[in-house]
């Protein structure tokens, strides 16, 4: 009896090493391979785009770019969606998530992201010029289009009573818009401050204040929390805030200034 619990603690105790070392190894591992695969947004203007030669650019594809020349490896940015990236970090698809995500506590339990933020946005609403919108109240009962996924869906959702009506990317949400299927759109606030300059979207305006400021973090999976793969890349997060690198990239790709970011700045000087 006590040789068989002593093999079954013994490979138990190897188990628990062997996943401890799979983890802390993580960045190695990259090293080793040479690659470190980053999942991007491909239609998050000017968060991830593709440009006229398919390439895919904008800024956190440029961060990808920093982290790959840190670690002295090659990027490779695999499209992702917000109702999928999750999963690919769970599936081992990709190694990191830099996209756009907005932190909550229902996320922090499946994912470990990375701290300090990079960015943070709020929740923004496009509709009509005219509509008659004068606060996030109006939007009662009323349908409005989103992208699958996405946190601002749920939250405006359960504060504000509104019919989210999701679709799989911003592309197929902002047709919607425009074939009148919904009275207007919700997402991040500096993305649909970047859509309104679309001239497709000239009878568009955004009649509300962003609401409920949140902030974005990358992500690792939970294997990674608290490896040195984490603490790389806590590390250049934090060296961007300081070299004021975040606040170029935004300037960079034509985002207004933004507050959060000035001060984040400000804490690191």
């Amino acid at each position: 009896m006590k040789s068989v619990f002593g093999i079954v603690l013994s490979l138990c105790v190897a188990a628990f090493s062997t996943q401890t070392h799979a983890g802390g190894d993580a960045l190695d591992q990259v090293k080793n391979a040479g690659v470190i695969k980053i999942g991007v947004n491909t239609d998050y203007r000017p968060f991830g785009m593709r440009d006229q030669s398919g390439q895919i650019v904008g800024i956190e594809p440029d961060l990808a770019r920093d982290i790959g020349k840190r670690l002295g490896v090659k990027v490779e940015m695999v499209p992702v969606q917000p109702a999928n990236r999750i999963q690919f970090l769970q599936q081992g698809r990709i190694d990191v998530i830099l996209a756009s995500m907005t932190y909550n506590q229902e996320r922090a339990k499946v994912v470990d992201f990375i701290q300090p933020f990079y960015y943070a946005g709020g929740t923004g609403f496009v509709a009509h010029k005219g509509s008659g919108f004068k606060s996030w109240t109006d939007l009662h009962g009323k349908t409005v289009c989103g992208v699958q996924g996405t946190y601002y869906n749920r939250a405006v959702s359960e504060k504000y009573g509104v019919n989210i009506a999701a679709f799989a990317d911003l592309t197929q949400a902002i047709n919607a818009l425009l074939n009148n299927s919904c009275v207007g759109f919700v997402e991040d606030s500096t993305v649909t401050a970047q859509l309104l300059s679309d001239s497709k979207l000239k009878d568009f305006d955004a009649p509300l204040p962003p609401d409920d400021v949140q902030p974005w973090g990358l992500a690792v999976a939970k294997q990674n929390a608290n490896t040195p793969l984490s603490k790389f890349l806590s590390d250049t997060v934090a060296s961007w805030h300081k070299s004021g690198e975040l606040i170029n990239l935004e300037k960079k790709w034509g985002l207004p200034s933004s507050e959060w970011l000035q001060t984040e700045h400000k804490k690191v000087m």
